[in-house]
Formats: C-alpha cells, structure tokens, sequence
C-alpha cells in the first residue's frame, strides 16, 4: 500500500511518493484496472497473491481505509507493508523495516491507529528535510529537478524490494532495500 493524498493537485508533491511507488509496482507487475473499493483505489494481483491500495482518504485518515480492507481480505498486519515518505532520510534513501513508530509520519500513525498495532512492515522513501519550519508546505511541494533524477533512480529499486518482499519475506527484502547504494 502506498500513502499519498488523492487528486490532481497533489500527484507530484513529495506527500505522494507512497503513491508514486506503488504506481511504478503496478506498472512493472503488469496491472492496470484500479477499483475503487473501502475509501481506496484497489488493484488486485492474483498471479502475485497481492493487492495493491492507494487509500483516498488524504494521508492524516490512511488507517480509515487501510483497517477496513484488512479485516475485509483478513490481511493480518505483518502482510500490510505500507509505502510512505520520510522527512527524516535525504531524498530517495530507502528504509525497511518490520515495524516501529511512526516517526511523526501521520498516515502511519493513523494506520498503527486503526489497526491496533505499529508491528506492519514499512517502506520509507526519504524526502529530505525542509530548509524552512515549514513541513506541511515541505511534504506539500513539488520535488527540485535534482530529486526528480534522483527519484527515478530510487523508485525502481523501491519495486525490487516490495518484489521481494512478496516473494521471500520481510527479512529478505529488508537486505535488498537496506543495502548500501
């Protein structure tokens, strides 16, 4: 699952990044029809046995969504890996980890919230810090043409690790992710 807020205005902002990952997933697995099912865009992968969310509750509401189609598909919540940004890695560091806080990120928050528990998986795809007070117009701001670069770098190897994921476990892709670059 990955975190964003919905609608056009926001779609390259770095609060998207979940999105934007999970976009690039569904692209690479060969996914195309998106439904809109429990306040998310859902894509479901059978051949993969994977489902694909971009919850469409803006990011502050993420658990409002991502509970409900959980208990509905009874996904416990070590098989929920959930895509967000973080203001706290340079832009386009990635970070697995098997659980942990939220690190201030609301959406995870939200979700850890809604689900009872901060033992779900998570990917973080660093945004930098913001060089004013700012970080809502921080996380709500588009990337400098530098990050872009660099994003389209990052974003593969953010799929390669949710493919691992998928394939081997948490342990495994966490190597993969985690890795020096």
């Amino acid at each position: 699952m990955g975190l964003g807020n919905p609608g056009p205005a926001y779609a390259s902002t770095r609060h998207n990044v979940g999105f934007r990952v999970v976009d690039a997933l569904a692209e690479r697995l060969g996914g195309v029809s998106w439904k809109s099912k429990h306040q998310a865009l859902q894509l479901l992968l059978p051949a993969r046995d994977a489902l694909l969310i971009k919850p469409q509750t803006y990011m502050n509401a993420s658990g409002d969504a991502v509970a409900p189609i959980a208990h509905f598909y009874r996904i416990p919540p070590e098989r929920v890996l959930v895509v967000s940004d973080d203001m706290d890695l340079p832009t386009g560091k990635l970070r697995m980890r098997a659980g942990g806080s939220d690190g201030g990120q609301r959406g995870l928050r939200s979700i850890a919230a809604r689900l009872g528990t901060q033992a779900f998986p998570r990917l973080r795809v660093g945004i930098g810090r913001p060089t004013h007070d700012d970080a809502v117009d921080h996380v709500l701001s588009g990337f400098e043409a530098e990050e872009e670069t660099l994003l389209r770098e990052r974003v593969p190897v953010a799929v390669e690790g949710i493919i691992h994921w998928l394939e081997a476990g948490t342990e495994p892709a966490m190597q993969f992710v985690n890795a020096p670059r």
